[in-house]
């Protein structure tokens, strides 16, 4: 029986607050990579941030878990998630400019 935890997943967050300018960015690329994530993740013109995320279940929902705090200078007042199935389409995790 497999372990629903490793099983693939994808989310597309979106994470509303004080979190441009904040390094959130850069701050979501390093843990995206300590958890062993791939995907991307861009500013959005409405001051908010938007991360696509795929990898483990368990990593992906640690990720969010991390989105809910941000890095130490953001003030985070919402995430969206939306769950989509993994395409597997990234091979690392970047930072879109």
């Amino acid at each position: 029986m497999s372990d629903p935890s490793r099983e693939l997943a994808c989310a597309v967050l979106v994470v509303s607050g004080k979190v441009h300018g904040v390094f959130f960015r850069a701050s979501a690329q390093a843990e995206a990579m300590r958890l062993g994530l791939i995907g991307e993740v861009q500013n959005l013109p409405d001051g908010s941030v938007e991360a696509i995320v795929e990898g483990e279940r368990r990593a992906v929902e640690e990720f969010v878990s991390w989105c809910r705090r941000g890095p130490p200078l953001a003030i985070v007042e919402g995430v969206e998630i939306r769950w989509k199935p993994p395409r597997g389409e990234f091979r690392t995790f970047t930072i879109v400019r």
